[in-house]
């Protein structure tokens, strides 16, 4: 008991002394968002059916999935205990305490009031202890999995299974409705639902009281196993460097070259990113097959190519302290050897991806070649431009802790980083769709084009910036801590909470209207697929089908207009703010 309480008081105060600035401002975005959530969680709670039990599993699987991609909550690391010498029950168990505190759990906990609306007549009282026992599975859930995965990514095929797993997880996800429809035709609820973990208390607040029993047990069980995967951790295992061919290479491109293909194929966060990304863009695209809908399936090249970009944005940061070979020699840079290593990693399984699907439902070729040749390019191009103006600092690799996925501690800047290469290496494509639709097979020269015009011009910005910066990056990379004279695309100015709550709201969703509801679905107007999954235009009247399309790009360029002009102004004030009270301190000396 000492030790959780220990924990606990140590998580509290970690917890007030780092909720201020821009993640204090990203904990109350999350917060209110978690109650609008939950809210709407508990008004199921006063339906009929099911609907209650299956928004119960998309909790455990939020849980679940959430903590995995990000690494999970790292606030106490077991490591920081390795010299104490508890016994890892121990440890667990006071962890486990530890880890009830925080925005998540709360919003959580709120979010089980529902089993006391659900409550059967005079079971009331049961619903308490069962709120408690489903989240104590929850987090245990989460923990483990996160420790599993930990363990799965010290070697190569357990980095590869990870990452499939994960990447197909989270596109079914994304693509649910397909399977609410699939599995819940007449709008039901699959009956297996109510029987899943995440339902066991709902079964026992309507009577069934043996399900309070079984959650005692699965908790005891998930807490033992979380201490076994405690214990395992900090035992991480070197790989082996034999059988390694030495590097040749006759210039300093080419070596970089051999240096980052190598990277690829044995840094195992490097092999869990690809995976993922591969696993996301076939398993999005083929989820509409459930209902025999093909029009999706030739879009797994593109949609792996811009998730391939998001995962390694921020290339640099994840390298670490490396990059002072590069400046050690004299007017070297690497960026066109990153580039090209990118483009060998990434191209050939994007062209078999375009190539296969599209053939396999014989097209659209243009449009699905169009795209894939641009955001190739565009992807090559952004990827170190991104990499080096918006650099978050990352865990040099040699002292990552036993969980790989924690790369960086700033998981707020590394999600701004994906989500705006994301939207970023996306707008590429745009000319080269655009062209498509209105002159067919030249949309493929214009693709192309885009791809080299975007490799070549953002490879050469991002080689400026780089020879420019390369000592303030190091520094960053190394310190975490930004020079003060030091500019950066995600260094954010003070702002308010209503102003940082807008900019996350803009900057989380905006890619919805913008890509999938606008741009593509103006792609499937224009080749005349309608009535396509869920693609808004596509089921409107002959005559709205381009205005919806048109109000979608609208929008979601008017909300990432905003997200960007909220900072702008803050900034501008900040910076008149500055001014007034230099001239104040020189009008008085």
């Amino acid at each position: 008991m000492a030790v959780a309480v220990t924990l606990v008081r140590m998580k509290i105060a970690i917890l007030r002394h780092s909720a201020k600035g821009q993640r204090g401002g990203m904990m109350t975005t999350g917060g209110i968002l978690g109650l609008l959530l939950a809210g709407g969680t508990i008004f199921l709670a006063f339906q009929g059916g099911d609907w209650l039990a299956a928004a119960y599993a998309v909790w455990m699987l939020g849980w679940i999935i959430g903590p995995v991609f990000s690494g999970g909550d790292e606030t106490l690391r077991p490591e920081f205990f390795s010299l104490v010498g508890l016994p890892a029950p121990r440890l667990a168990a006071g962890l486990l305490a530890s880890a009830f505190v925080g925005v998540a759990p709360v919003i959580s906990l709120i979010a089980l009031a529902g089993l006391v609306a659900a409550a059967a007549p005079g079971n009331a009282l049961v619903a308490v202890p069962a709120m408690v026992l489903q989240l104590a599975i929850f987090v245990l859930l989460s923990k483990v999995a996160v420790a599993v995965l930990g363990i799965a990514l010290r070697s190569r095929v357990g980095a590869i299974g990870a990452g499939l797993i994960n990447g197909a997880v989270l596109a079914f996800l994304g693509q649910a409705w397909v399977f609410a429809v699939t599995f819940g035709q007449g709008g039901q609820i699959p009956a297996f639902v109510r029987y899943l973990p995440s339902g066991w208390g709902l079964l026992a607040v309507r009577g069934e009281y043996l399900a309070l029993l079984s959650m005692a047990v699965l908790i005891v069980l998930l807490l033992a196993a979380w201490a076994a995967l405690l214990a395992r951790r900090t035992g991480a295992s070197r790989p082996s460097t034999r059988g390694r061919r030495p590097m040749r290479a006759a210039t300093a491109r080419e070596a970089v070259v051999a240096k980052e293909l190598r990277t690829w194929s044995r840094d195992l966060v490097r092999n869990h990113q690809l995976t993922f990304a591969l696993a996301y863009g076939v398993f999005f695209a083929g989820a509409p097959l459930a209902l025999g809908i093909t029009g999706m399936l030739p879009l797994a090249g593109p949609i792996f190519i811009m998730m391939a970009s998001a995962m390694t944005a921020n290339s640099y940061g994840t390298d670490g302290t490396a990059h002072w070979l590069t400046l050690m020699t004299p007017g070297a840079s690497d960026v066109r050897g990153r580039q090209l290593a990118w483009l060998l990693a990434v191209g050939p399984v994007a062209l078999a991806l375009a190539v296969a699907f599209t053939l396999a439902v014989d097209g659209p070729w243009p449009l699905i070649l169009a795209a894939t040749f641009a955001l190739l390019g565009g992807g090559a191009g952004m990827v170190p431009l991104i990499s080096v103006y918006g650099l978050v600092p990352g865990t040099d690799p040699r002292n990552r802790s036993g969980n790989p996925l924690r790369t960086s501690e700033d998981d707020g800047a590394m999600t701004g980083v994906a989500y705006l290469t994301l939207f970023l290496v996306a707008l590429t494509a745009a000319p080269a769709v655009l062209v498509t639709s209105l002159f067919g097979w030249w949309g493929v020269v214009a693709g192309a084009v885009t791809g080299v015009l975007c490799y070549w011009g953002l490879g050469l910005l991002a080689s400026r910036r780089l020879a420019a910066r390369g000592p303030e990056l190091l520094q960053l990379m190394r310190t975490g801590r930004r020079p003060e004279s030091g500019r950066s695309l995600f260094k954010m100015p003070e702002l308010s909470k209503t102003e940082q709550t807008i900019a996350m709201i803009c900057w989380s969703f905006g890619a919805i209207p913008l890509v999938p509801q606008g741009v593509l679905a103006a792609v499937f107007v224009s080749t005349g697929r309608l009535r396509m999954s869920w693609f808004l235009a596509t089921y409107m009247p002959p005559g709205l089908r381009w205005p919806t399309a048109a109000l979608m790009i609208l929008l979601g360029l008017t909300m990432y207009g905003v997200g960007l002009w909220i900072p702008y102004r803050a900034r501008k004030r900040a910076a008149s703010a500055k001014a007034a009270t230099v001239q104040g301190l020189n009008h008085t000396a």
